[in-house]
């Protein structure tokens, strides 16, 4: 009995090790996409009143943990009996990453008129501030499932050799780690002023130490917001390119004198530039044809 409890207990260490491993080299893997990931949804969370950052943040990682629960799953059964599937999948969503970024940069060089502009967050009415975080919820939940798709894929194609199990455990561990970590990250990014207005506050002395540190972050977070913003695009434009590049045989080495993350940019930014142009058109018809 005991030599049997000894065996099981090896054996459950001997697994763990395998997991701590393959979490490794699946970590390695993805670990440029969850920077992608970092810099798409930190720009996502910001913008609020500040009294509302970490409720919105807090809905946002909710609505994370839920995209894991469906794709984690669905996933393992897909890549088990019908891994092309996952492919499909992949582009459809790198369509629309491509399509937002496109969006971005559209919008920067032929902004909206000034009536259209979002005005002060201080100006709008509460039911207003509700209604503009409900929008902006819903996209950053949309864009994290998308993430979220490449992450989990990329990770379960590095223990692809691996017994169920383990697939099972590395992947879970990625996905766990792609939603506290980055999440996590992201929440101090947002409230990097109040920090600072904090280290300001704690003592009466003037121009100490801590004041320094405090200045620093309440002047250093609208440059790292605004900046967000531009790595955000350019991350949406890398990330849906990858998927492109890896996933197509058209793009199979396309470009091969240019460094591959040149060549992933361009067919991102390429690719989301059709699909706007096709969403635009196809809104133009849809409303020619209503009126």
């Amino acid at each position: 009995m005991a030599s049997g409890l000894f065996a099981l207990l090896d054996d459950i260490a001997t697994l763990m090790d395998d997991v701590a491993m393959m979490s490794k080299v699946a970590g390695k893997k993805t670990a440029g996409l969850l920077g992608d990931d970092l810099a798409v949804n930190a720009e996502k969370a910001s913008g609020f009143v500040s009294s509302r950052e970490l409720p919105v943040l807090w809905a946002i990682t909710k609505g994370s943990f839920l995209n894991k629960l469906i794709i984690l799953p669905l996933a393992f059964l897909m890549s088990a009996f019908f891994p092309v599937a996952i492919t499909v999948i992949l582009v459809i969503g790198g369509l629309y990453l491509a399509y937002e970024g496109a969006e971005k940069i559209f919008e920067y060089f032929f902004p909206h008129s000034p009536k259209a502009e979002n005005p002060k967050l201080e100006k709008l009415t509460e039911e207003e501030v509700l209604s503009r975080e409900k929008g902006k919820i819903k996209s950053a939940i949309l864009t994290d499932f998308i993430l979220s798709v490449e992450i989990v894929i990329i990770a379960l194609s590095s223990v692809e050799n691996q017994d169920l199990v383990t697939k099972i455990l590395v992947v879970t561990i990625i996905a766990l780690i792609a939603t506290v970590g980055v999440y996590g990250i992201v929440a101090l990014i947002v409230r990097m002023d109040d920090y600072g207005l904090k280290l300001i506050e704690l003592n009466d002395r003037e121009n100490s130490f801590s004041d320094k540190i405090g200045h620093f972050l309440v002047n250093a977070l609208p440059k790292v917001i605004k900046s967000l913003t531009v790595i955000g695009t350019i991350a949406l434009l890398l990330v849906s390119g990858g998927i492109f590049v890896h996933n197509i045989d058209f793009f199979h080495g396309l470009f091969e004198s240019l460094p591959g993350i040149l060549v992933e940019f361009l067919t991102g930014m390429v690719v989301g530039f059709v699909v706007l142009l096709i969403i635009k058109a196809g809104s133009k018809v849809w409303k020619s044809i209503k009126n």
